[in-house]
């Protein structure tokens, strides 16, 4: 099967592309917007875990709302018609504009704000992400948007550790749980990647990854990228300290990073989200509602689970 079946209410145009879970086509809604339909795979419904992270994101991209989120139009978390239709980036991902080496120092620069910007906004809401990644980037018009909450959760209520092997941070990789600070190391690691043209931390398996974050430290970015401004540099180095108490906040990183492009930072005040205080889940045996438990150790269910990974991702796999 290579395409999901029509949702009622939408056009379809053309497939955007198949994830890990779902296709995503471009589509037109009935108020005439094109928007990126998400289409779960049945094989993602009939997984408990893998239905929970897509209900958890419809929840959340239809809560939050700020320009530098990929928001959702309309969702529908469970059941028929299970789907979530989003802002459409007629760019695509950042992973492809890296793959292409088209960014140039300022223009990563303004992606790394945007996202600092997104970070400050989620995390005044109490919302950790766990999963910055450039596959998670969205482009317009040169501006980036933060998508994908499937692991995402509101601090007030606990959620499952999750992460992807290349940008997690140490707490998550030694099962500590996950905080604001490993969204901010997770994006310290992408602009190393962004400003370098390189990863920080290599690997060919999952363990020499976890190594490497533990243990290894890379060229400093203050040599491997000279245009960058040497304070800037420094301070991005410190967003992926080994210690979540060294690394600076988001707010932090989002006046540095628009202090050096010339932009006025976007701080806040927000408009505060609550998180629901039944949010919808589903189970073994269909949907339900129920509090999310505290933090936990999430095994990749591309994997065994006896082999414990909190990564919920496995680069590895031959797909």
């Amino acid at each position: 099967m290579t395409s999901a079946a029509p949702i009622t209410g939408f056009s379809l145009l053309r497939l955007l592309g198949r994830g890990n879970s779902a296709w995503v086509h471009l589509a037109v809604d009935e108020q005439g917007r094109r928007v990126a339909l998400k289409l779960p795979f049945p094989e993602t419904l009939a997984d408990p875990e893998s239905a929970e992270r897509f209900a958890n994101e419809v929840r959340l991209s239809l809560q939050l709302r700020h320009e530098r989120l990929v928001i959702g139009h309309t969702g529908v978390a469970f059941g028929p018609g299970t789907h979530l239709a989003m802002r459409y980036f007629p760019e695509g991902t950042l992973s492809r504009w890296l793959e292409m080496g088209k960014l140039t120092t300022s223009e990563s620069l303004g992606i790394l704000a945007d996202l600092a910007g997104a970070l400050t906004y989620l995390h005044a809401q109490g919302v950790v992400h766990q999963d910055v990644k450039s596959q998670n980037v969205y482009l317009d018009s040169g501006r980036a948007a933060l998508g994908d909450f499937g692991s995402a959760y509101f601090t007030t209520q606990g959620g499952k550790t999750a992460g992807s092997p290349f940008y997690m941070a140490p707490e998550i990789y030694r099962a500590e749980g996950s905080s604001p600070a490993s969204d901010v190391y997770s994006l310290g690691i992408l602009a190393y990647e962004m400003l370098t043209h390189e990863r920080p931390f290599r690997g060919s398996t999952y363990e020499q990854l976890m190594a490497a974050h533990l243990a290894s430290y890379p060229r400093p970015l203050v040599n491997q990228a000279p245009e960058v401004p040497r304070p800037l540099a420094l301070l991005l180095e410190r967003a992926f300290a080994k210690s979540p108490q060294e690394r600076p906040d988001a707010p932090t990183l989002l006046r540095a990073l628009e202090g050096a492009l010339g932009r006025a930072p976007e701080t806040g005040p927000f408009t505060p989200v609550t998180a629901a205080a039944n949010p919808v889940v589903v189970g073994r045996h269909g949907p339900t509602t129920r509090g999310v438990g505290a933090a936990s150790t999430l095994s990749s269910p591309e994997k065994p689970d006896r082999e414990n990974k909190p990564a919920f991702w496995n680069p590895f796999k031959k797909r």
